[in-house]
């Protein structure tokens, strides 16, 4: 059901409007020469359907960006602030100081476009002295780093009450940010930076608010929920659905992750999520059914290759030109994968016993001081030596997937990792670790676009033969052509910037025409 209104906005300031759309009632108003249509509509909302006033008109928008203290997750939220950057639109974007200063330079025709708010992190004991992102501790700090990501919103309601911003998008973890908007008549949207098929299988908001999950044990896990009603194998495994099972536990910071998804879902006027129609698009759909309010797709936001002329990209590419066409697997596990030294161990070995030539990005793990230092394998870059590249510090990766000799894709699963492999249209061999990397691993098996390399159920641990065999299998073997067949088959989907680009037209559209006046 949806009525529409107009009203005279002629003399009237920003907040004004506000306070007069709060009073709105279903009667007439009369137009005047500054007119603003106005549209309001009474959608189901969990169990209390408040009341939705959208407008719409030509001036530009004010977006706030709060992404998590993930640079997983902060490049995604600049990317898609750069977009509407583009547009015209002001963004400003949040974050705590050492993480804005560690942010890649924009583009100069932006930078009058968006500013960097800098809040800082309130002390938390437990917390090195420097750390501000995930990439700065070890993995079991990381409820502290939640607790220290809380302690931000004294700052960023000052910011906001200040600024009086038409939007702000933030990610899965400020459980307190909605209410804050809300009270301040600012339109509100979660962004989240993974598939749909994650968020889908922890269920709907009040079931992740109060706890009332029928799923308490790790077996729970290991099968989809009940309310996936269409076939998919997406489900944990028994060592994955540990992590999960945790998840829905009270942990340091004094909530659940769940929790706090679910209260981000719940108050939020829309999920903006970065998934498409082209690929799994039953998942958008469960997603609309469980939460209840438009979920909108913004596209897989496939990244652009850009110049680079360091000295380290031309080391990488003098080793790559060297390789033969499509012979080289490139093996990155991210920046968040803290992988144990028995799981190094069996990697190395198996990319030795593969025969096959490999370009590793190897980099030392979060929470690692300067005094770390990579441990291989007794010889093992003696014996790979010309067949074996293992680069221990940061590496291009966008560069070293495009480039004509890598072949294959040997990923711990991330969404953006997954994402950039199909765009080359490279097969993926699946080592899943973390959160939906597991959900994920699953997919890539079930649309044939590569394997999961065996592991333990119970560990998670793997052998160097299991990896050797993957690789060989989907490099080498008549049976790994269907995997490298499937893989170039969804390039067209993943790589295509058209289709993604409409995907955040349609976006901006729905920021500009749904907001709060």
């Amino acid at each position: 059901m949806i009525s529409r209104h107009v009203m005279s906005v002629k003399n009237l300031s920003k907040n004004s409007i506000r306070v007069a759309l709060f009073c709105l009632v279903r009667s007439p108003f009369k137009l005047g020469s500054n007119s603003v249509e106005l549209q309001y509509s009474l959608p189901y909302i969990y169990k209390s359907p408040p009341v939705k006033i959208t407008a719409t008109m030509d001036s530009k928008l004010h977006v706030v960006m709060f992404p998590w203290l993930a640079f997983g997750h902060i490049i995604p939220f600049l990317e898609l602030s750069k977009f509407l950057a583009q547009k015209g639109h002001k963004i400003s974007f949040v974050s705590a100081p050492r993480n804005i200063d560690r942010l890649p330079k924009i583009p100069s025709h932006l930078a009058t476009s968006i500013t960097f708010v800098k809040i800082p992190l309130p002390k938390v004991e437990q917390l090195p002295e420097s750390a501000e992102a995930t990439m700065d501790i070890k993995n079991e700090d990381m409820p502290y780093l939640k607790k220290a990501f809380d302690g931000m919103e004294t700052g960023l309601t000052r910011f906001l009450e200040d600024s009086a911003p038409d939007w702000i998008l933030y990610d899965f973890a400020p459980h307190w940010l909605p209410p804050v908007a809300a009270r301040l008549g600012i339109s509100r949207a979660m962004f989240f930076i993974i598939n749909a098929w994650f968020l889908a299988f922890l269920g709907p908001p009040d079931t992740m608010i109060y706890g009332s999950d029928e799923r308490k044990r790790a077996e729970d896990f290991m099968i989809p929920p009940k309310w996936i009603q269409f076939e998919t194998k997406a489900a944990y495994r028994r060592y994955e659905a540990n992590w999960i099972v945790g998840a829905t536990r009270q942990n340091e910071s004094g909530f659940t992750d769940l929790y706090r998804t679910g209260k981000v879902v719940e108050g939020s006027e829309a999920v903006f999520i970065r998934h498409c129609n082209e690929f799994e698009p039953d998942w958008l759909k469960l997603l609309e059914e469980l939460y209840h309010k438009p979920v909108i797709p913004v596209g897989l936001m496939p990244p652009q290759v850009e110049e680079d002329y360091s000295q380290s990209w031309v080391s990488i590419k003098t080793w790559l030109d060297d390789q033969n066409k499509q012979s080289v697997v490139y093996v990155a596990l991210g920046s968040e994968v803290t992988p144990s030294q028995d799981q190094i161990n069996e990697l190395a070995l198996g990319l030795e016993l593969s025969d096959v030539p490999f370009f590793w990005a190897l980099r030392k793990p979060s929470g690692s001081d300067d005094s770390y230092s990579v441990v291989l394998p007794d010889g093992f870059e003696e014996r790979v030596k010309g067949r074996g590249m293992v680069w221990k510090s940061w590496a291009p990766q966008l560069k070293i997937l495009s480039h004509d000799s890598v072949g294959t894709f040997l990923t711990h699963c991330g969404w953006g990792s997954f994402i950039e492999g199909l765009i080359y249209g490279l097969p993926l061999i699946a080592l899943p670790f973390l959160v939906d990397q597991g959900l994920n691993a699953r997919i890539i098996a079930d649309k044939q676009v590569g394997l999961e390399i065996p592991k333990n159920d119970e560990d998670g641990s793997y052998t160097r033969n299991s990896v050797s065999n993957s690789i060989k299998l989907v490099m080498l073997e008549n049976e790994g052509k269907k995997f490298r067949d499937r893989a170039k088959e969804m390039s067209p989907i993943f790589g295509d910037k058209n289709l993604h680009h409409r995907y955040i037209e349609n976006f901006i559209k729905f920021l500009e025409n749904h907001r709060i006046l």
